[in-house]
């Protein structure tokens, strides 16, 4: 990534925000992303939906629902949570569901997508004339490099593929959701559409709708939202059919960072800085997919003068962010911002080894500066039993 990329967050003052630590969302930066999504939504005449897996600040809602068309949920929780606060279309997939799942799915989904043939025959009867219903597939085609985050590896359990569908009975199926992509431009949904519409083609035929799924970098400076909107109405208008798309990142990067503060610094072979947040708790993509996330002020080991390993909260070996260099030395107290920290961080924090969770603070469009919501000891405990 470079700077220019990251340059809207610096605006975010660590030294503003009452609690440490905290995600800091900036409602200015997040209405830029939902303009952009808005104006594809008009030309392209398709639906975009929030991805609530990514990022579920409810608090935000509000001026999500000003843009967006709904909201995609993965579980009945989230469902429930879009229907409340944000009050739009509510679109439910799930692996595969159980009885109770489904039940309260349907209470709060307009559409809800089946994962594979033995779900949408178990539930067929039940589901009828409530929703609308579509089913997963698995085109097959890999687009994404990091296995973690393929929805087409090898074996993978998301979707029924081109073979099993062939002689399926599909009456009241009224849409089909694939999903090939993460963090990627149109060129890639291009090819993916090529291979679904071979190999699909007579489902496409039959059809009410088609939701692309995730992975969209729609805001991601460089994305070639032209062309995202030419497939967009390649598929509406020769098939007839309404066309969704439901990003996650693309709502919510480039709006927030995590502040941190240092509490101590040791010395093993070089400097460590413990911070009071984790990586492991509060940023686990950081060691999942692995990657290194940007700090305001920090730069590559051995750039800038002064170097050091910033490590987590937690117990966990492993619980570091990575090497950094910085102008000055740190000191304890030093307040740090690391950067793009709004999705798929909030939606996954663990109170791992009873942590601090960070609290969440808003940014509103004049500058100012309200933490909205913080987690004692009760958070916690009431996890338990």
């Amino acid at each position: 990534m470079t700077d220019d990329y990251f340059s809207p967050l610096h605006r975010i003052d660590p030294a503003k925000v009452a609690v440490s630590p905290s995600w800091v969302v900036d409602l200015g930066l997040l209405e830029d992303n939902l303009k952009i999504l808005k104006d594809v939504q008009e030309r392209a005449g398709c639906k975009i939906l929030l991805a609530l897996k990514g990022f579920a600040t409810w608090s935000t809602f509000p001026l999500v629902a000003k843009y967006l068309s709904g909201a995609t949920a993965s579980s009945p929780h989230e469902a429930q949570l879009a229907r409340e606060e944000l009050g739009k279309e509510v679109h439910s997939y799930a692996p595969a569901y159980s009885d109770s799942d489904l039940d309260a799915a349907l209470k709060f989904s307009d559409h809800i997508v089946f994962n594979s043939l033995p779900q949408w025959q178990r539930y067929k009867s039940k589901v009828k004339g409530k929703v609308s219903c579509g089913l997963r597939i698995n085109p097959e085609h890999r687009e994404v490099e990091v296995a973690l985050y393929d929805p087409c590896a090898p074996r993978s359990r998301l979707g029924v593929r081109g073979e099993e569908i062939a002689n399926a009975d599909l009456d009241g199926i009224e849409g089909l959701h694939f999903h090939t992509l993460c963090e990627l431009g149109s060129d890639a949904l291009e090819r993916t559409l090529a291979v679904v519409e071979r190999n699909f083609k007579m489902l496409l035929e039959k059809v009410k709708w088609v939701n692309f799924g995730g992975g969209h970098h729609i805001t991601r400076p460089g994305y070639d939202r032209d062309r995202l909107i030419r497939l967009i109405k390649h598929v509406r208008d020769t098939y007839n059919v309404d066309v969704y798309l439901e990003p996650g990142e693309a709502i919510a990067i480039r709006t927030g960072n995590l502040v941190t503060t240092v509490l101590d610094i040791i010395d093993n072979d070089g400097k460590i800085a413990i911070l009071d947040c984790s990586a492991t708790a509060h940023m686990p993509d950081v060691l999942e997919m692995p990657y290194r996330p940007e700090i305001i002020g920090g730069a590559k080991p051995g750039e800038k003068k002064y170097n050091y390993l910033l490590g987590g909260l937690t117990c966990l070996a492993g619980d570091v962010l990575g090497e950094y260099s910085f102008d000055e030395p740190l000191e304890v107290g030093d307040r740090l911002s690391i950067l793009d920290m709004s999705h798929y961080t909030i939606v996954k924090t663990s109170n791992f080894n009873g942590v601090q969770l960070p609290a969440i603070t808003l940014i509103d469009q004049d500058g100012n500066y309200k933490t909205v919501k913080e987690f004692p000891y009760e958070t916690f405990k009431d996890r338990l039993s």
